[in-house]
């Protein structure tokens, strides 16, 4: 499954780590955009294959931000 970006925005910040098992409304990271925090919640479980952004990336809307299994 993967988490899309919803909006353009800048990556605040990382909040899950490769490996971990997350459940539906687990923060995985966090958007910046107009001086706002939006966080990237999980929308089901699973594990966190890969983080394909880091901290300062700009993302634009439907971007690939994280991979679950």
């Amino acid at each position: 499954m993967h988490v899309l970006a919803e909006m353009v925005a800048s990556v605040h910040s990382i909040e899950a780590s490769v490996g971990d098992s997350v459940v539906p409304g687990d923060t995985l990271v966090v958007l910046e955009s107009m001086k706002m925090e939006i966080p990237v919640l999980a929308e089901a479980s699973g594990i966190v294959a890969e983080i394909v952004v880091s901290v300062g990336d700009v993302v634009n809307e439907g971007d690939i931000l994280v991979i679950l299994q």
